[in-house]
């Protein structure tokens, strides 16, 4: 059955592959150490541009974040579903997921303990991205008669196009954008993380060997509990699961990170170093860039245009208020949970284990400090899945909606279709699919740039006013 999957998502994938992973300087006969996917040029190229544009919106304007997430400047009866500390929480159980223990693994094996400053530094200028298509996202979201809201990139790209006086190409580039995102869902934001949080489980508990749909079952149960419940449901969730499970792995990273403090400045000069030289074998100083650059770009998906659906919802009438609190977001992913697992593989020393790789990669550094750490790894992993399934089930729903309606079958469809593939997820192992998923979450980051790039003059003009309305208050 599994050949049959790869066989029918063969051609599909393969299309994909050339538009994503494109490769601009091969193309030119351009060698620079190691592969520059056009899709990764694309959304770094675009942090770079809108954070020199809203000078620097991401440093000037942190605390204010924080102030804003704490509920200093709310007001009540304000038009949304969700409170900013709710709509953070949702979008950051969609990104904080296993990217940030494999994805993460697999980028210091690959370009060394120098991809984490790049990582880093990508993660910073993200926060821009992000901030401006929150900003955009709230800014034309629609309410219905019910007061439930329904945002992101498939409702402003076209307002984006009709700026241009292009109408019918900013309607197909939403549609374009809400498959992707509803595919995405389904195969990245879904099926993957039901498939790799058995394997984890099944590494931990052997016992659990063939037991694959009985388990997707129970996550499919457990998913279906919470999306039952829309938004409301998410976001109560999101905000008890995100907090905890980010404080669990930080703690733990913080104490392997600690129990090596000797280490300390052999480790900071070691990051700094190779992240500025690097080695042939990696790809020298822009490999290792490259490699950085491309774990945080895909970690935080930050000009993905995802988590404006999420930050849409938020319960404020100020647009630039929300894209404010959403430059916590990319900080937290990348800079925060992303870095701890880089240090505690660079501090462990496991960045030279040879062929071991991904999850089992950062299972094993945090085995060397204590033995029983890979079992918080576990309870880790199955949280950041779980709630990166539940906030993709909204985002995907909403997009679906935007392509059907809104109606009672349509949303009903959409939920059985998503929990069915919660099962199919642990049932098969499905390489197809989830390479699928994740190369069309990656994008829907083309037609959502193109329309940010389009606005952002609007949004920085939205930021001067926001920013003087606070200082006369």
């Amino acid at each position: 059955m599994n050949e049959k999957i790869d066989a029918f998502f063969a051609p599909l994938i393969v299309f994909l592959e050339q538009i994503v992973f494109w490769d601009p300087f091969i193309s030119m006969g351009i060698d620079i150490g190691a592969p520059m996917p056009i899709i990764v040029l694309w959304l770094i190229a675009g942090a770079i541009y809108f954070t020199i544009q809203m000078r620097f919106v991401n440093v000037r304007c942190f605390k204010l974040a924080i102030d804003l997430v704490r509920g200093k400047y709310d007001k009540p009866g304000e038009k949304g579903e969700v409170t900013h500390f709710q709509a953070l929480a949702t979008a950051l159980s969609a990104t904080v997921g296993l990217g940030n223990i494999a994805g993460v693994a697999v980028a210091i094996s690959t370009g060394g303990p120098g991809a984490t400053f790049w990582m880093i530094l990508a993660g910073l200028f993200g926060m821009t991205s992000k901030f401006t298509e929150c900003t955009l996202g709230l800014k034309y979201r629609i309410i219905n008669k019910k007061g439930e809201v329904s945002g992101g990139p498939m409702y402003y790209i076209p307002v984006a196009f009709q700026r241009i006086k292009l109408p019918k190409t900013g309607k197909l580039f939403a549609a374009i954008f809400s498959i992707l995102c509803v595919g995405g869902a389904l195969a990245g934001g879904n099926m993957l993380q039901s498939n790799q949080t058995f394997a984890q489980l099944e590494i931990q508990f052997p016992v659990l060997h063939g037991y694959n749909l009985w388990v997707g079952f129970a996550l499919a149960i457990l998913t279906g509990s919470v999306i039952i419940g829309g938004l409301h449901s998410i976001a109560r969730v999101a905000e008890k699961i995100v907090p905890f499970m980010a404080i669990l792995y930080v703690s733990c990273s913080l104490f392997i990170i600690f129990s090596n403090f000797d280490k300390m400045l052999e480790v900071a000069q070691l990051i700094f170093s190779e992240a500025f030289t690097g080695t042939a074998v990696k790809g020298g100083f822009l490999g290792v860039m490259i490699i950085g650059f491309k774990r945080a770009s895909f970690s935080n998906e930050a000009g993905i245009g995802s988590a404006s659906i999420a930050h849409s919802a938020a319960k404020t009438n100020d647009p630039v208020s929300e894209g404010i609190v959403s430059l916590l977001e990319p900080f937290i992913d990348t800079v925060v949970i992303c870095t701890m697992t880089a240090l505690v593989i660079v501090f462990t020393g496991q960045y030279n284990a040879g062929n071991i790789e991904g999850t089992a990669l950062t299972s094993r550094a945090f085995g060397t400090i204590i033995s029983w750490f890979p079992l918080l790894l576990t309870l880790a992993v199955f949280l950041f899945a779980f709630a990166t399934m539940i906030s993709w089930s909204y985002y995907g729903l909403k997009a679906w909606t935007w392509l059907f309606g809104e109606s009672r079958i349509s949303t009903l469809s959409y939920k059985v279709l998503y929990l069915t593939c919660t099962v199919l997820g642990c049932a098969l192992s499905l390489k197809a699919v989830t390479d699928l998923g994740d190369m069309m979450i990656l994008a829907m980051a083309f037609p959502n740039i193109i329309a940010l790039l389009i606005m952002s003059g609007e949004v920085k003009i939205d930021l001067k006013k926001y920013l003087l309305k606070l200082k006369r208050a």
